[in-house]
């Protein structure tokens, strides 16, 4: 894609130098939350009474030197002098080469939505795009990287873990800067449907419904989405900015995503009702309809089979 040397957008709020959020991360669904992929967790119990003996003695000597972590877990506690700054400089040139992609893709999106909905006499909000590192504290609670980007209609934020391109590539098997793109047009697809009170109405009808049929309006929601992103690479596909293999790229992170390919590669079988995400197929199929057409009306995946 070729993306240097285009506008970048303004609306990236920086929150990587922030530090660990307080109350425990991660973990259930986001209303309206997009891209997450399953990375796996551990189970245990309860904390022996051993470790918290340590840890009561670990707070008192903290306490003594002046730091109550009491403050600091519950995200009170004020930062050292100079944390900003360090943070900052502990960042990589790889990030931010990484930083700019991201705020040009998300300029492109922000030019291709302000376009259709002024041409349907409507005006677009655009989203502002939170990076960070780790864990983050979101309008529709606290997320950990283990969660994926997503996108939270509560403060109409899209979040992105930096380090979660390496993990599209190494683990997912999805390189290339247009699969990245996709990432992000998909969770400002999102935000579009945000807009336009789809969410908002899912959201509310999945309240009613039984876990099965709650996951396949899930499905439904996120295909939607996936072509929203479709059209948007149309209108940057329209501009000459796509590169020989891009639309390639889109298309194997798409595949690569599929509820069946993830549910098979970490478990060795599929579980159908449990799909909240598509399929490969279907992922990539309504990513083409939206790619290939330009139009919001052929992405109704709401009232024609999936």
């Amino acid at each position: 894609m070729e993306w240097k040397g285009r506008r970048q957008s303004s609306n990236v709020e920086d929150r990587r130098a922030e530090g660990p959020v307080g109350g425990g991360l991660g973990g259930g669904y986001r209303p309206g939350g997009g891209f997450r992929i399953p990375v796996g967790s551990g189970r245990g119990g309860g904390l022996s009474i051993g470790t918290i003996i340590f840890l009561v003695v670990i707070y008192f000597i903290f306490k003594a030197m002046g730091i109550d972590l009491l403050q600091v877990v519950s995200g009170e506690a004020p930062r050292p002098s100079g944390y900003e700054q360090s943070a900052q400089q502990s960042s990589n040139p790889g990030e931010e080469e990484t930083k700019a992609f991201v705020s040009t893709v998300l300029a492109e999106t922000e030019e291709t939505w302000n376009g259709i909905f002024k041409a349907n006499g409507q005006t677009y909000s655009e989203p502002k795009l939170v990076l960070f590192r780790n864990a983050i504290r979101s309008g529709c609670g606290n997320a950990s990287s283990a969660s994926g980007p997503f996108y939270c209609p509560a403060d109409q934020k899209v979040y992105l873990d930096m380090a979660f391109f390496d993990e599209l590539s190494q683990r997912f098997n999805a390189s290339g800067d247009f699969a990245q793109a996709y990432v992000i047009a998909h969770e400002v697809g999102h935000h579009v449907q945000n807009l336009l009170g789809i969410l908002p109405k899912v959201n509310q009808a999945r309240e009613r419904m039984s876990e099965a049929q709650s996951n396949q309006m899930s499905v439904r929601t996120e295909l939607q989405a996936d072509c929203f992103a479709g059209i948007w690479g149309k209108y940057t596909a329209q501009k000459g900015l796509l590169e020989q293999g891009d639309l390639e790229e889109a298309l194997n992170a798409a595949t690569q995503i599929g509820d069946d390919t993830l549910q098979r590669r970490s478990q060795g079988y599929v579980v159908p009702e449990s799909f909240n995400h598509g399929t490969s197929q279907q992922r990539t199929t309504w990513f083409k309809r939206g790619y290939d057409s330009g139009k919001l009306s052929a992405c109704d995946t709401f009232n024609n089979p999936v």
